[in-house]
């Protein structure tokens, strides 16, 4: 459940930006930030922001952004990184209940953030919602796999997600032009006993809200 997911990341929390390193790549985030095709002088969410893997691509593309995590701990690692930014706003929030208003941001992008959630459609359903007309939703996550592991140990609560499942949950959530391919990257995990190796495909998905 979320909440072995946030004591999870609390426990974590100051070693997370070496650990993710080892799982995944830059190049996750530069084609998410491309698809978004983002405009200086607006506002992006980065919802399960971590340590602010998202957030440090924002950071070069002249937008106010609003971080949000369940886990203050790791918010608190965030702000360590980037204390001579200005137009960062740290905000505990859950997948169910952001705080962020009705229809006021331009971009949302979720990185890593689906599969701890309790409710994939629900928690999508949430992050449209904050996102004004016209505005752009970027999810970069895990492909379905069978590693049990990273339910064990990284408290995964969905062992990543079938396309074709994304792709109806964007499209309920009554957003258009709506894509899910993959970003040709992978997210490589070993397991404590060294016994077992991760290599899970990537995919992003995005959408417009209409």
């Amino acid at each position: 459940c979320e909440k072995m997911s946030k004591d999870y990341f609390d426990h974590v929390a100051r070693e997370w930006e070496t650990m993710r390193k080892e799982f995944f790549s830059e190049i996750v985030r530069e084609k998410a930030l491309e698809r978004a095709d983002i405009q200086p002088g607006t506002t992006a969410a980065d919802i399960g922001a971590g340590t602010g893997f998202i957030t440090e691509g924002l950071l070069k593309k002249g937008v106010k952004i609003i971080a949000v995590d369940q886990s203050e701990t790791m918010l608190a690692e965030m702000k360590k990184r980037f204390t001579d930014y200005n137009n960062i706003d740290y905000c505990t929030g859950t997948a169910e209940a952001l705080p962020i208003p009705d229809g006021t941001v331009d971009y949302v992008f979720a990185n890593m953030y689906l599969h701890h959630v309790d409710s994939p459609p629900d928690a999508i359903k949430e992050m449209v919602r904050t996102l004004k007309k016209g505005g752009i939703l970027v999810i970069t996550d895990l492909d379905e796999h069978s590693h049990e592991f990273l339910r064990t140990e990284h408290h995964d609560i969905w062992m990543g997600f079938k396309r074709e499942d994304v792709k109806q949950w964007f499209c309920s959530a009554e957003l258009d032009n709506v894509t899910v391919k993959c970003t040709d990257e992978s997210c490589c995990s070993q397991s404590q006993c060294g016994e077992e190796y991760a290599h899970i495909s990537i995919f992003l998905a995005s959408g417009v809200k209409g």
